[in-house]
């Protein structure tokens, strides 16, 4: 019998040479009868299997020859016409993950080796560990495995069919082998001329912009970003740096941040934050804007949160909300709340002069919503809530609940007023009198969300109890 995996034309050709010596067996054994019955029911047992096993071939053979004849001659094995040869290839050419043919083999940290875009599927899905050995992966680098590629080629060639190579395929993301090496020549040129880093950084930055997928692929190498931001490392001073490489730079970090299986992968790349903290001290306006929008985005994560507030970013954000302008004030007021909803942020973000600079921005009724709200998590460090009774807070708060109709913006007023409240007698008066005069406590106990209402009576109590033991004193 042929054993799987020879010459399919060679492997027919030995069946019936079997077949021919054993009918000749039989048939003279018949004739001398010189051998028992038993070996000749052998022989013929024998020859219906190698009968059974060249029709089963015929087959096939026949199938394949009839779909062949379907597909045009340039793919006529690259589909199910030839799922017979490739059912029986030898399992160290299957994917681990597909369980089919390699047509792109790449080996991964572990030293296993996937078909590319199985192991990018999975890899993209979050994955960071090597889906056979479960050991987690070192960095997510793909490297050809060209040995494997090449057996693969010559076991097709010694089948006579084509092998199914990617010449050009297309990734779930849309990503061919084209995109792929734009981006490589495109990291390529930032260490270039200045002229042609530029360029780079412009279409990185449309591409990072556009496509998901180019986002992707930043993930893919450890060496991606740190190449991509040469052009800052190399530069000895801020004004050596071209303000319009430094936006599209900073910017293409913005975009690679919004891809989740980024975000840890930016944040720990050591030289990105200290850029970062530069694009927001030294840049254009627009660079800046989008440096904090970067640092906004990357907060996400707790363990970035941590590592961005150790790393100073608070007070170059804080520098630009008192700056003001316009442009920045969101992304800036969304970094700072984020930052500061880790404990030792908050620490930070007072220290850095923060309470100062909401209070200024929501007396001047600029996006009050999202500085109202950092000033109330602020509120729960106690060297906060001393700056904020120094600096007119209970004023503040008490007109403007006066004129909001957003129960939301109520609620964060009460909530600073009920601390301030807790930890500052000497702002009780003043909370007595705007009581007395307007009522504006009483209000929000009767008609704000139940949690202003919970704080506003827990104001109103402590003012009352305040007043009764005046009087009996």
């Amino acid at each position: 019998m042929a054993k799987s995996g020879r010459d399919p034309t060679k492997a027919t050709m030995e069946l019936k040479r079997e077949l021919q010596k054993l009918v000749k067996s039989i048939v003279e054994d018949s004739i001398s009868s010189s051998q028992d019955e038993i070996e000749s029911n052998h022989l013929i047992d024998k020859a219906i299997q190698t009968l059974q096993a060249l029709k089963q071939r015929s087959s096939n053979i026949k199938k394949l020859d009839n779909n062949n004849n379907n597909n045009n001659s340039n793919n006529n094995n690259n589909n199910g016409s030839s799922n017979s040869i490739w059912g029986s290839c030898p399992v160290e050419f299957r994917c681990p993950i597909s369980k089919e043919l390699m047509r792109d083999p790449v080996i991964v940290s572990t030293g296993q080796t996937y078909d590319r875009p199985f192991i990018q599927k999975w890899l993209k899905a979050g994955n960071r560990i090597c889906p056979k050995t479960q050991q987690v992966l070192s960095h997510t680098i793909l490297t050809p495995n060209n040995l494997v590629r090449d057996m693969i080629t010559q076991w097709c060639k010694n089948r006579g069919v084509q092998f199914p190579g990617p010449v050009q395929y297309s990734d779930q993301d849309g990503l061919t082998e084209a995109d792929r090496d734009l981006f490589l020549s495109l990291l390529k040129k930032m260490q270039s001329t200045q002229s042609e880093q530029k360029d780079a950084a412009r279409t990185l930055r449309s591409l990072t912009k556009r496509m998901p997928s180019f986002r992707a692929l930043f993930g893919e190498s450890l060496e991606s970003i740190p190449q991509l931001l040469t052009p800052l490392c190399q530069s000895k001073s801020q004004t050596e740096i071209h303000p319009d490489l430094q936006e599209d730079l900073i910017t293409t970090l913005l975009n690679l941040s919004i891809h989740d299986n980024n975000k840890k992968l930016v944040a720990e790349t050591p030289m990105v934050i200290p850029l970062l903290l530069d694009a927001l001290r030294f840049g254009t306006i627009e660079t800046r804007t989008n440096a904090a929008a970067t640092l906004f985005t990357l907060s996400a994560l707790d363990s970035n949160k941590s590592l961005i507030g150790k790393a100073g970013a608070l007070k170059p954000l804080i520098d630009l909300l008192e700056e003001g302008h316009p442009l920045a004030m969101k992304d800036v007021a969304s970094a700072i709340f984020n930052l500061c909803i880790e404990h030792d942020n908050k620490a930070r973000a007072v220290r850095d002069g923060a309470v100062r600079a909401l209070l200024n921005k929501i007396k001047n009724r600029v996006h009050v919503d999202e500085f109202l709200a950092t000033l109330a998590m602020l509120s729960s460090n106690q060297r906060a809530v001393e700056e904020m009774g120094e600096l007119g807070a209970v004023s503040c708060l008490l007109s403007l609940i006066k004129e909001t109709n957003c129960a939301r913006n109520k609620e964060n007023c009460i909530a600073v007023l009920y601390t301030i409240c807790y930890y500052d007698r000497t702002k009780w008066k003043e909370m007595r009198e705007d009581e007395s005069k307007y009522g504006t406590l009483s209000q929000v106990a009767q008609n704000g969300t139940s949690r202003a209402k919970r704080k506003a009576n827990g104001i109103l109590d402590r003012l009352n109890r305040a007043i009764n033991l005046t009087h009996t004193a």
